[in-house]
């Protein structure tokens, strides 16, 4: 079977996160939703996405294949449901298409739910979905739980030395070549993940769920509670209170980011502090990009959400609830605007545009001291999210 995860309306509200990625490829708990459906389907998938993301998230043809919602967090009861559909049936949960059988020739639109040639099947079960940025962080905790033993299964865990101190009877599992040492580790509330080359450094205190991923370092005498996630090949230090960093982004030094998510190839300065609680205790509105408008979270508790490759100089100040674009160098004194569009340049003293070509020159240097090849895909992708975001920046 041929297995393809769609994006369907919710990756609009999910901007700027999925401006460089399809929904699918966000890290949600421990692994990308990717990863959880390709571990339960023991497949690979492809990707049907917009049309600018194509060539670096192609679509596989075949006569007979399931698409899959990309926004959807896989359960093996899901997997089972989903294996079982016959050609023309779709599984569907609260007027959402879970997944649908089609032919090769249906593989250039998304499922539509009001197509009359299609038998709908209602899932009944538990049924996570990431509508919205901020449901990253705020149901991040569910979706750790629903990873450690996904990623731990068949697994030996190294062992703390001597010189950690746990709390709690909780599970704490460290892949091959993890090093920690020095710390506290609280699991009363959630299990604590320590990826493969890890490292968390001396004097750190934290509570689960928290998941480090491979490569990523947790910094001398950070504070993080749970649920937190830091992606691989990141580092981050000072406080986090649940924060997903999606990979290959700093936080290395002292501030305070909580209720966040933070993209690929983001830096934030030293002693960057970000609210997550307004003074009037009142509901945050964060930026939505379909309705060009602050909308209510319905929640109290909301900070940072940051696309890729945007960055920060020290001492940035972000208000509670703000949204930065995707390639936007920030600086200055104050409290910064709640929404910052992509490929903006400046702070609290005014914004200019962020010429194209010095913002692709900093991502190919980027990459390089990673080893990574900053692809003709990776371009294009850059240049269309700067065109299709000029209106945002109204300076």
């Amino acid at each position: 079977m041929n297995y393809v995860l769609f994006d369907d309306y919710s990756r609009n509200h999910l901007l700027p996160l999925s401006f460089t990625r399809p929904v699918a490829d966000m890290r949600f708990g421990i692994l990308t939703i990717r990863e959880k459906w390709e571990k339960l389907l023991n497949e690979k998938t492809s990707t049907l996405t917009e049309d600018y993301l194509s060539g670096k998230f192609p679509i596989k043809r075949d006569k007979d294949t399931i698409l899959i919602n990309g926004s959807i967090v896989p359960t093996e009861e899901l997997v089972k449901k989903i294996k079982a559909l016959e050609k023309n049936e779709a599984l569907v949960n609260d007027e959402s298409i879970i997944a649908q059988h089609v032919d090769a020739d249906e593989l250039d639109t998304t499922p539509d739910n009001e197509n009359e040639k299609i038998t709908q099947i209602e899932f009944v079960g538990n049924c996570l979905k990431i509508n919205n940025t901020w449901d990253i962080f705020s149901k991040n905790g569910e979706a750790i739980l629903a990873d450690f033993p996904l990623v731990t299964k068949g697994k030996k865990s190294g062992k703390l030395d001597s010189t950690n101190m746990v709390i709690g009877d909780g599970e704490i599992f460290l892949e091959e070549g993890a090093k920690v040492s020095g710390s506290i580790f609280n699991t009363k509330n959630g299990p604590i993940y320590i990826g493969k080359d890890a490292e968390v450094m001396e004097g750190c205190v934290i509570r689960g769920p928290f998941a480090l991923c491979e490569h990523a370092e947790v910094k001398m005498s950070a504070k993080i509670y749970g649920p937190t996630t830091v992606g691989p090949y990141s580092k981050v230090g000072g406080e986090l209170n649940n924060v997903v960093i999606f990979g290959y982004s700093n936080k290395a030094h002292d501030g305070f980011l909580g209720n966040s998510v933070i993209g690929e190839w983001c830096n934030l300065g030293a002693d960057t502090n970000s609210s997550n609680l307004k003074n009037t205790y009142e509901e945050v509105k964060l930026w939505n990009y379909p309705y060009q408008s602050f909308v209510p979270t319905g929640l109290q508790f909301c900070g940072l959400i940051m696309g890729d490759h945007s960055k920060c100089g020290i001492n940035t100040m972000f208000n509670t609830g703000t949204v930065v674009g995707v390639n936007s160098n920030i600086f200055g004194s104050g409290f910064q605007r709640n929404f910052i569009a992509s490929f903006s340049w400046g702070g609290t003293t005014g914004f200019s545009a962020y010429d194209i070509e010095k913002a692709l020159k900093v991502a190919r240097l980027v990459y390089s001291r990673r080893n990574i090849e900053f692809t003709a895909e990776d371009e294009k992708i850059m240049r269309h999210i700067y065109w299709v975001s000029y209106e945002n920046r109204r300076f």
